[in-house]
């Protein structure tokens, strides 16, 4: 007995003697209720037990109605008289903006613990409350998770509706979102909520969300089930942080999915300490029935942060903190205010609701959250989401149990390695800077995602910085890249754009490709072929050409034969003369070319067939050349206005046949890719597809790269089809345990057409996908230029100035028959000849009498026999 009250006075020495000198601070606290103002006495008493420290902080405390403003700013004026170094309290949308602006004032701290929207991270306010529009991205994930695409919103207040805001955004979404208050008719109070939840129970919803306070919480959970909204069809997600201080035995046995979310683990060591502290504190027996809260806990991790923002600012930086009373009605304020603020924005502690710590608006960031499901057994913990990530990171959540004895993938955290490549991982273009996962993005990144919701496993992503996908190094037998790292065991999972090959698959275990691709040739898009000047004769081919003349000549031969053999033809030249001397024949030669040539040009002539066979030759001749000239108009028109493009090669074979290439890329395929000449080979996918738009080089890729190029560089295109097929897969050590749960759920992303959505947005929308497969604006045919018709006007001036060569030699023909027969000169008669032509005036001939050599007159007839 001696021995211990000998130890107990040691002790009580050595704790005096610790004490005894050191500086203390004084902080203040306005609270609603005696539970918070023992919480926060609590809590700094354990802080102070920090012997290290050469300080202490003395809790000065007092319980306001905190409706009341100006009684709370009284309190707080009195507070500040004592000279205290930080205010907490009194978290009350009444007072707080009050007690707010007198801090801001006085450059006294101040600390609180409720929701506030109205944040400044130029105020001395720092709020331990995660930010409500932080808490509503979690409820928008788990209404995704749920796939709800319809639910009502019970909610007490606006105050509470804050918290879910971002839920009205289903709304344009193509979701039905309805809001219902929760209100109580005075008339009947002693109904309740019931009459509001009969109407609502009537509109067939089976899918809400309680929005409402702790104190009517187990009320209208309990009204629900009275109106019979309790039984297993019914699905209720309750937004309160608090969900593990209400009663919810009487309803774990109806069925009911209730879920919920926390910010702390009522069943931690920590946590329960805290608890007994605070019963102790209380000596009540009927207290021992009090659960902590959230915002008791905020208390508690609020002075934990302030004390050890204290600590490093005095202990670490070997400063003093010099404090001073602070009169309301005077101008003073205390100078070193500031100095504890920015040190509590940039501090982080561990406390009962996890990480503290807030990003450079002054908001909490980095914290987790539970979500809770009611089970027959109690609360059991189905997931977690991360408010720096906001993903929920559980299988439980997607309503997809885990059966049977392997559950090693749920809640087990793997190391995922990434290569930095174009779509499948990238840096995300942000201004902010970014930690963790949240600074990749990409088509891989959102595949392990999708992989990590539905086996509910965590993941961290680490990056392979030499983009290598991993060979074996046939002098060390040895891997590098990726495929080395997973055999090392530095990574669990490497997923990029890495290829499943039998090699590779002897080293590591591959799940199921989830893209499936072949190589191909990236080339050139197909240049339009320039216009032709002779490209209206490009709608029939040479021989149709040919044969058209073949036809025009027999057709006309043919007529002019006909024409001599039928009497019918042969007609008198003078009407007038009942028996002529002789009769003349229509159809000459020249005629019947002539007759057969206008028909052709659809011009038709003077000549007029009458006999039943020259009509009949004539008719069938017509029908043809309606068939001809309409398919040759028709097929003009599609030459004019449809681009044809033409490109130098169509396949593997064409291009190694290709002139321009060298000798060794001739042969096959495989030379071609592993050419002698180190010229035409590349180390990276982008310097390949930049010497394909520079210079004339085609580049043998995979084709899910040449698609991705092709939609974002509208000079390039594919040539032919795939060379291999092949496939990406998720690599992972040999043997692996968890390969068949991956593969399941990658061909479950496939079935469900994930992976389809996935590929259309990093590749057709994403970082500027798409461009080249938009349509142009506007419909509009585009105008024929003379490259187009120059042709036709060419043969026109050939045909007039063959016309023109033609009279003039007709008319020598003439002036030299003409001065044979009358014997003149041939020189004199074609001057008098072209001395008519130039007198355009002159548009009459005479007849005129010519002198032979003979001495006689005669008149020239030759006009008549030419």
């Amino acid at each position: 007995m001696v021995r211990k009250v000998t130890v107990s006075l040691l002790c009580f020495v050595y704790i005096a003697t610790c004490y005894c000198g050191k500086q203390v601070y004084k902080i203040g606290g306005l609270f609603i209720d005696e539970h918070q103002k023992r919480v926060f006495e609590t809590a700094t008493g354990i802080v102070n037990k920090n012997l290290r420290s050469s300080f202490k902080l003395e809790a000065h405390s007092v319980v306001v109605d905190t409706r009341n403003s100006l009684l709370t700013y009284n309190e707080a004026c009195k507070l500040l008289r004592k000279g205290i170094v930080g205010l907490f309290g009194p978290s009350s949308v009444h007072s707080s903006p009050y007690i707010q602006s007198l801090c801001d004032l006085k450059e006294i701290p101040h600390l609180e613990t409720h929701r506030y929207l109205n944040l400044d991270k130029d105020h001395t306010l720092v709020n331990i409350h995660p930010h409500p529009k932080t808490l509503s991205k979690l409820y928008f994930n788990l209404v995704e998770a749920f796939d709800w695409h319809s639910f009502i919103i019970l909610y007490d207040n606006y105050e509470n509706l804050l918290s879910v805001s971002s839920l009205l955004e289903f709304n344009s979404l193509g979701r039905t979102v309805v809001l219902r208050q929760l209100q109580i008719n005075e008339k009947s109070e002693i109904d309740g909520y019931r009459p509001l939840l009969t109407q609502v129970k009537l509109t067939g919803e089976t899918k809400y969300i309680l929005v409402c306070s702790t104190n009517i919480l187990e009320t209208v959970l309990q009204q629900l089930q009275q109106v019979g909204m309790m039984t297993d069809i019914y699905r209720y997600i309750i937004a309160n942080l608090d969900m593990q201080t209400v009663e919810l035995q009487p309803f774990q046995y109806a069925g009911t999915n209730i879920t919920g979310v926390r910010v702390m683990d009522p069943e931690s060591k920590t946590v329960v300490d805290t608890v007994k502290r605070v019963h102790r504190s209380f000596k009540l027996i009927e207290d021992k029935a009090w659960k902590l809260d959230l915002e008791s806990a905020l208390i508690v991790d609020a002075v934990q942060l302030f004390y050890e923002t204290i600590f490093q600012f005095t202990e670490d930086q070997k400063s003093s903190i010099r404090t001073k009373p602070i009169d309301c009605k005077s101008y003073d304020s205390w100078t070193g205010g500031y100095t504890i603020i920015n040190s509590l924005k940039t501090n982080s502690v561990g406390g009962l609701t996890g990480s503290v710590k807030f990003d450079p608006e002054g908001f909490r960031t980095s914290f987790n959250v539970d979500i809770l499901e009611l089970t027959p057994r109690g609360l059991v913990t189905v997931g977690e989401w991360n408010s720096t990530d906001s993903n929920i990171k559980s299988k439980r959540v997607e309503r997809v149990t885990l059966e049977g004895k392997k559950r090693h993938l749920f809640n087990r955290t793997f190391t995922v390695l990434i290569s930095l490549s174009k779509p499948y991982a990238m840096l995300k273009e942000n201004t902010a800077q970014l930690t963790g996962n949240d600074r990749y993005e990409g088509f891989c990144v959102d595949v392990i995602d999708e992989l990590a919701r539905i086996l509910g496993f965590n993941y961290t992503f680490t990056v392979q910085e030499d983009g290598a996908n991993g060979n074996l190094d046939k002098l060390t037998n040895e891997w590098n890249g990726m495929i080395g790292e997973i055999i090392k065991g530095t990574a669990d999972l490497a997923i990029t754009d890495l290829t499943i090959t039998s090699e590779r698959e002897t080293a590591v275990d591959f799940t199921m490709p989830f893209m499936n691709l072949g190589i191909s040739i990236l080339y050139k898009k197909p240049e339009p072929v320039p216009p032709s000047l002779l490209m209206f004769v490009s709608p029939f081919s040479v021989s149709v050409w040919v044969m058209l003349g073949v036809s025009y000549f027999v057709v006309s031969i043919t007529i002019f034969v006909m024409g001599r053999l039928s009497p019918r033809e042969w007609q008198n030249p003078f009407p007038c003369v009942e028996e002529p001397e002789y009769l003349i024949n229509q159809f000459t030669i020249r005629n019947s070319l002539w007759f057969t040539i206008g028909a052709l040009m659809q011009q038709g002539s003077e000549l007029a067939p009458i006999a039943i066979s020259t009509r009949t030759a004539s008719g069938i001749w017509w029908f043809f050349v309606l068939i001809m000239v309409s398919s040759y108009t028709a097929n003009l028109a599609a030459f004019l206005t449809v681009e044809t493009l033409v490109t130098p090669f169509k396949n593997i074979n064409e291009l190694a046949a290709q002139k321009k290439s060298n000798t060794a890329l001739r042969k096959t395929e495989q030379q071609l890719i592993t050419s002698d000449h180190p010229e035409n080979m590349v180390t990276l996918n982008e310097d390949g597809v930049n010497k394909v738009e520079t210079e004339d080089y085609a580049f043998l890729m995979e084709s899910t790269s040449i698609e991705y190029a092709t939609e974002r560089k509208c000079t390039l295109a594919q040539v032919g089809g795939l060379l291999d097929d092949k496939g990406y897969g998720i690599a992972m050590a040999k043997d692996s345990a968890y390969r068949n749960d991956l593969s399941r759920a990658v061909l479950r992303l496939q079935e469900t057409g994930v992976l389809t959505g996935l590929k259309i947005k990093w590749w057709k929308e994403k970082r500027g996908g798409g461009k080249c497969s938009r349509k142009p604006e506007g419909g509009e045919a585009t105008a024929l230029d003379l490259q187009n018709v120059g042709g036709v006007f060419l043969v026109l001036f050939i045909g007039a100035l063959l016309g023109f060569f033609g009279s003039f030699m007709e008319l020598l023909l003439y002036v030299y028959q003409k001065s044979k027969v009358m014997s003149l000169p041939f020189k004199q008669e074609l001057k008098r000849e072209l001395k008519f032509f130039v007198e355009l005036k002159q548009n009459v001939k005479v007849v005129s009498e010519e002198v032979a050599a003979d001495g006689t007159t005669e008149k020239s007839l030759l006009d008549y026999k030419l």
